[in-house]
């Protein structure tokens, strides 16, 4: 019974790779990616408006706050091919501090016009 096992097993998992997706499937309808604390801290965020300028891509975010105090945040943009591969190379983290009661905007550039989709991810 371990013989038939040790030959189906390995078997049944090439099958599986033998159907390969053509593209990666991302979720478009989760392009922001919070961490609990930030949400706690009373930051919100806008879903990432990409544009064209001056023949790059542009992703724009509103960043809330509904604190009385100011909260300082990290992000990165995250950008994709139409296929759903990462584009390189990734921008280093940023930071910035959303003043109290009030909104700030973020944003992105990239210089690939093969940027199809952007994410966003937000931690403190």
């Amino acid at each position: 019974m371990r013989c038939l096992m040790a030959l189906v097993l390995p078997a049944v998992l090439l099958a599986g790779c033998s159907s390969a997706p053509e593209q990666i499937a991302l979720n478009n309808q989760q392009t922001v990616v919070m961490e609990s604390p930030v949400l706690t801290a009373g930051i919100t965020a806008d879903k990432p408006a990409i544009s064209a300028a001056s023949g790059r891509k542009i992703a724009t975010s509103i960043l809330s706050n509904s604190q009385t105090t100011p909260v300082t945040v990290h992000y990165r943009f995250y950008w994709y091919d139409a296929q759903g591969l990462d584009l390189l190379p990734q921008e280093k983290p940023r930071t910035i501090t959303v003043p109290a009661d009030s909104t700030a905007q973020i944003y992105s550039l990239i210089g690939n016009l093969d940027a199809h989709s952007v994410r966003l991810h937000l931690y403190l």
